[in-house]
């Protein structure tokens, strides 16, 4: 079977191709330089030379602040981008798998959110993702959507390698204590999606919106305590203290929603396969960056 990735450099395509490679995939990965999903055009010239049998759309424009001053190249990537794909996976008879983020909400729920639950992005960023979810949904049948959170690996720019380059510099790391989620290793997400996309491409019935995460939430305290706990004995860390702080003393251009832990129990029934504990994965993301 031919996989499409788009945004196949990215930090979760990346991975994606690696991983679905792994499961015997013949893959096609094509990264912004390679494919702009915004470029309608190009877009389906890429679907009709690859021929896939599923595409997975990891493109995105994802700097989340940037996004406000931004809404043009947002929109184009976010909103435009997926309904191009879907169109183009339509035409050559392609399962779509489609990522989208815990930004779709508001963060005023206080129990996880399910994938049916009412959508209310606060920021540019969500409203265009959430603008991306509704085009796959209007224009084609064989879609999976898939919502994440807080997406971290042991490369490139996110998260946990910030808050180890900061560990090494700060003795003092000041992080939002006052916001929710669920952190997300990329390579439990890419091969999690790998897993998805061939079983609903072998029963198209599994198909729709769910959400994955790793189990368990914390905040980005919480989060950023727990990077730093497992650097500790690590040559030039000196860090001794990730002090809390609230959301208006670290202000942003966008708004965060202060809760957005996403329920992934109907991800389980479907595919039979339950995210692990976001602490185990940060384990292996630690040893990893060794």
């Amino acid at each position: 079977m031919r996989l499409l990735v788009t945004g196949a450099t990215g930090m979760v395509g990346t991975e994606l191709v690696a991983a679905a490679s792994e499961s015997g995939w013949d893959v096609v990965g094509l990264g912004h330089a390679q494919l702009d999903v915004g470029d309608r055009s190009a877009v389906q010239a890429a679907v009709l030379a690859a021929r896939p049998d599923v595409v997975v759309n990891a493109a995105a424009y994802t700097q989340v602040d940037l996004a406000e001053a931004n809404l043009e190249a947002a929109g184009r990537a976010n909103a435009e981008g997926p309904g191009h794909l879907a169109d183009a996976c339509a035409a050559g008879r392609a399962l779509l798998v489609h990522l989208s983020t815990d930004y779709v909400f508001d963060g005023r729920s206080r129990t996880p959110y399910r994938p049916d639950d009412p959508p209310g992005p606060l920021g540019a960023y969500g409203r265009t993702k959430w603008a991306g979810e509704q085009a796959v949904r209007e224009r084609l049948t064989r879609h999976l959507i898939v919502r994440t959170s807080w997406v971290y690996a042991p490369h490139g720019r996110n998260f946990l390698t910030t808050i180890a380059r900061l560990a090494r510099e700060r003795e003092v790391i000041p992080v939002v204590a006052d916001q929710q989620g669920g952190p997300t290793l990329a390579v439990d997400l890419a091969r999690a999606l790998v897993t998805a996309a061939a079983a609903a491409r072998a029963a198209p019935d599994l198909g729709g919106t769910y959400h994955f995460a790793n189990a368990g939430e914390t905040t980005w305290h919480g989060f950023a305590s727990a990077i730093v706990a497992g650097l500790a004995g690590r040559a030039g860390v000196v860090c001794r203290n990730v002090a809390p702080i609230s959301s208006a003393e670290y202000p942003t251009a966008a708004p965060r929603p202060a809760y957005s832990v996403l329920d992934t129990t109907s991800w389980t029934a479907a595919f039979k396969a339950p995210p692990r504990p976001w602490r185990d994965a940060l384990a292996e993301a630690l040893c990893r960056m060794n």
